[in-house]
């Protein structure tokens, strides 16, 4: 029997890439996307040419309200597309970055925040608990900037709401034991992706800042974390949940020269 995954953002970044990376593995997805259906179909094609299937479904995860209807159209592509009452690993990565120093974050941006990169996660691993199958994983994707080698400038709001989200893994961890689902955060570094309005590609002078004071000398590609999180969520880490693994290269553990 195949496995299945739902990863939330995938259209493109480290959602898309996980959904690949899950592929190589022989999982099959169910990939959501909001705003940009082109792109989530280049991931559908990616994830094909690897032998398995994606289906993309369309998720505001910052809409609470849409929860109960999304799971009833997860239920019916379980259904329709592999003859399945239930799925294996969820992937709570969906997300967005907007920098602003203390001094300048909005409550309306704090509030985004709040709906999308933690109260989403929430009540949208509540909703699909019902039809996660016992014995299945959860990763949360967090991020670096909530640990001390990770601090930046104008991330306070963003990685407040990582913070959360950590926290609640650990929980997660904890209450989902009983039925023996593994819960983990993983926490990418700077990683080349669309986040931030390609920030990367339109700052290029930032990269080489960071590539000097990352242990293995680069910038982070989407791919890089997406194999981790596909790894943590497979049987070679059976054994392993509650814990919150750093994917950034070793951010900070060089100094430039």
């Amino acid at each position: 029997m195949r496995k299945i995954a739902i990863v939330t953002g995938a259209s493109s970044g480290i959602g898309g890439a996980t959904a690949v990376a899950l592929a190589e593995r022989g999982v099959d997805s169910i990939v959501t996307f909001n705003s940009h259906e082109d792109r989530v179909r280049d991931v559908v094609e990616a994830v094909r040419q690897r032998g398995a299937k994606a289906v993309p479904l369309r998720l505001d995860v910052g809409e609470s309200a849409r929860f109960i209807a999304f799971r009833d159209e997860v239920i019916a592509a379980l259904d329709s597309e592999w003859k399945a009452s239930s799925f294996d690993y969820l992937v709570n990565n969906a997300g967005f970055l907007q920098m602003a120093l203390f001094e300048d974050t909005t409550e309306e941006l704090f509030d985004a925040y709040m709906r999308v990169l933690f109260k989403g996660p929430y009540f949208l691993t509540q909703a699909l608990l019902p039809v996660l199958a016992d014995g299945g994983a959860i990763v949360n994707v967090t991020s670096n900037s909530i640990f001390q080698n990770g601090l930046a400038s104008g991330v306070s709001a963003y990685a407040s709401m990582k913070g959360g989200l950590t926290v609640l893994t650990s929980y997660m961890a904890k209450e989902f034991s009983r039925r023996r689902i593994r819960v983990n955060s993983v926490a990418p570094g700077a990683t080349r992706t669309r986040i931030g309005d390609d920030a990367y590609d339109k700052h290029p002078e930032a990269i080489q800042q960071i590539v000097g004071t990352t242990a293995l000398g680069r910038l982070g590609e989407a791919t890089d974390v997406g194999a981790a999180i596909a790894a943590v969520l497979s049987d070679d880490f059976r054994w392993v949940t509650g814990q919150h693994i750093e994917a950034s290269g070793g951010a900070r553990l060089s100094v430039a020269s």
